[in-house]
């Protein structure tokens, strides 16, 4: 079976490795889209008209009102691991398939993007790196930072990446860990060498902060002005999971008022965003673009198992990684391949 495939929004799938859409155009057409992150659902399923199977990205919405208006949908597959911006019960409802990237293949790439960008703010790179292009050496006293042996670090989230966090701060620089995970086990959480603890302790008690929990609707602005309010004076504050885990209006607030000494974010809510945002006036926040999976070996990774997925699907197998299951007796991807053959 050959099918129109669409790719939406994604900046690095099938770029850094041709190879990854050599192998899809042989299976049939393939188109480019980059489209509004905010585009309104029955535009998007327009968009989108003609095309069963999509590649997609963290942007846009697949919402309802896509799959109310959207022709036929076999496949979803999220080039990442993060599925919040795919509303799964109507893509079930519609028995289409959605996957995504099994979450070993981002886990060293995010893990170590989050401890080079705590690194970074902690010894305030950015603001010493400028100096220097500015001719400001003489002012390197200025730049005096904090290390992280002996600190309490607070991971929110301690799954599939937080724990891999956790691990290399504890144990690589014998930072005292907690983490809040209502959904992992002590012994779990004990075994990556952190303490388990509420979300009011971690929020108290931790000189630095990182975020790695799921975006839904418990934890959408978890670090909200509550939150801030209940933090340490001077507290450090890095994002590599969702930037609507933390209310913006409120992390600008804490900046203002000194309660966040620096931030590290690779995501931020409504990304992308413009050099006019108000984060960007704090030299203290370092901002990058949504980047923390983007090493050659996780690319890589990540591609073969989009293109897998593609693979699969049109021969009239189940996919690897499918995140709605019960999809699978009724899938209209399977059941037309199973037609076909």
């Amino acid at each position: 079976m050959r099918a129109r495939i669409a790719i939406v929004n994604s900046s690095s799938f099938g770029l850094r490795f041709p190879e990854h859409l050599h192998r899809l155009a042989a299976l049939g057409e393939v188109h480019r889209f980059t489209l509004p992150a905010d585009i309104e659902g029955r535009a998007l399923a327009e968009a989108l008209r003609g095309f069963p199977i999509l590649i997609a990205s963290v942007t846009p919405r697949f919402g309802p009102e896509f799959f109310a208006h959207k022709d036929e949908t076999w496949l979803i597959a999220r080039h990442g691991i993060g599925v919040d911006n795919i509303h799964l019960p109507s893509a079930t409802e519609r028995g289409v398939l959605v996957t995504r990237v099994t979450p070993w293949m981002e886990r060293d790439a995010v893990a170590e993007m989050t401890v080079a960008l705590l690194l970074a703010v902690l010894r305030r790179l950015p603001e010493a790196a400028a100096a220097v292009r500015e001719g400001r050496w003489a002012e390197r006293a200025a730049f005096v930072g904090r290390e992280l042996r002996g600190k309490v670090v607070g991971v929110i989230g301690f799954g599939n990446i937080g724990s891999r966090v956790g691990e290399i701060l504890a144990r690589g620089f014998q930072a005292r860990v907690l983490a809040y995970d209502p959904h992992q086990p002590s012994e779990a959480i004990r075994a990556a060498g952190a303490e388990p603890a509420d979300l009011e302790t971690v929020l108290r008690e931790s000189d630095v902060l990182t975020l790695h929990a799921e975006l839904n609707a418990s934890t959408y602005h978890l670090l909200s002005h509550e939150a801030f309010a209940k933090m340490k004076p001077g507290v450090v504050l890095v994002n590599t999971a969702r930037g609507e885990l933390i209310d913006g209006a409120a992390l600008l607030a804490a900046l203002e008022r000194g309660q966040v000494a620096g931030a590290a974010l690779d995501v931020v809510e409504g990304e992308p965003i413009g050099p006019e945002h108000p984060l960007l006036r704090h030299p203290n926040v370092l901002v990058v673009p949504h980047i923390a999976a983007y090493t050659e070996e996780a690319l890589r990774r990540m591609g073969e198992k989009v293109v897998s997925d593609v693979e699969r699907v049109l021969r009239g197998e189940p996919p690897e990684e499918v995140v709605n299951p019960e999809v699978l007796p009724h899938a209209r991807a399977l059941r037309r391949s199973a037609r076909d053959g």
